[in-house]
């Protein structure tokens, strides 16, 4: 039986060789910028990696994947497993293909929802009238605390870390209502491009406007922006010419109440939830 281990800085190589096998976008960049924020597991046979599953401490797994050569062995369900017990009993989410559907449901996962990654090049959508006394402004080095109260209250998930991390990285804009920050898009460099994502706002019109001024400052580039099915932006971005790539089953295993004054938009990426 193989064997499972820790993942570590050296298999970043070879995990990056391994998933560019099944089409995967990630660069070797985003591979070692998503690893260094959780902990993984690794599977070797024959002296090299097959396998590999990543969790994340505020209730995330993924990077799932098993080489062609050692599928059909259980050696998905022992990773998956694995990356689980890292977590202990807190809720975890994680996003699906059809096929591995089954094996999470087993694992103790429920389906919630569908989430679409929309992609191609940007077009601009046009100017987007805000609502009274609301602005949108860049973000500020003070705005890490508020924005990551308002992914807490989108999401359920205590991601302070994370956007911390992310906040490093990437750019972005933010909503202001009466000085008050009440939503965000973030944009940064992954795969062929750049992601737009995680879009936090009160409403769907909220969420047009920071996405189209992203969208608008990137016009021409290649831009993906994974979307929950029911945030209701997917058929607008259809229109303004992005393209679906598939959907994703968004599966959650365990209690997740978010706060429901702010809703996610667009995922920071279908590994992190």
């Amino acid at each position: 039986m193989t064997d499972l281990r820790p993942f570590t800085d050296a298999d970043l190589p070879a995990a990056h060789a391994l998933t560019t096998i099944f089409g995967w976008p990630h660069r070797l960049a985003d591979w070692a910028f998503m690893a260094r924020l959780g902990s993984g597991v690794a599977a070797d046979l024959d002296g090299g990696l097959v396998g590999t599953a990543i969790a994340w401490p505020f209730g995330a797994i993924g990077l799932i994947a098993v080489a062609p050569t050692a599928q059909r062995r259980g050696l998905g369900r022992r990773l998956t497993a694995a990356a689980l017990d890292s977590l202990g009993d807190r809720t975890v989410v994680l996003h699906a293909t059809a096929a591995g559907l089954p094996l999470y449901e087993t694992l103790g996962f429920v389906a919630c929802g569908t989430v679409r990654q929309l992609q191609g090049a940007a077009f601009g959508a046009g100017l987007m009238p805000l609502a009274p006394g609301r602005r949108l402004r860049p973000i500020r080095r003070s705005d890490t605390a508020p924005l990551t109260a308002l992914d807490l209250a989108a999401t359920g998930l205590d991601r302070t870390g994370l956007m911390a991390a992310l906040l490093e990285t990437a750019g972005g804009v933010v909503l202001d209502q009466d000085g008050v920050a009440i939503g965000f898009a973030l944009l940064r460099r992954f795969g062929r491009g750049h992601v737009i994502g995680p879009v936090v706002a009160p409403d769907p019109a909220a969420a047009q406007v920071l996405v189209a001024h992203l969208l608008g400052q990137h016009a021409g580039e290649f831009i993906r922006i994974d979307v929950p099915e029911s945030a209701g932006l997917s058929d607008w971005l259809l229109q303004l010419g992005l393209a679906d790539a598939g959907p994703a089953i968004r599966m959650v295993r365990g209690p997740l109440t978010a706060a429901g004054l702010v809703h996610t938009f667009a995922l920071a990426s279908q590994a992190f939830g």
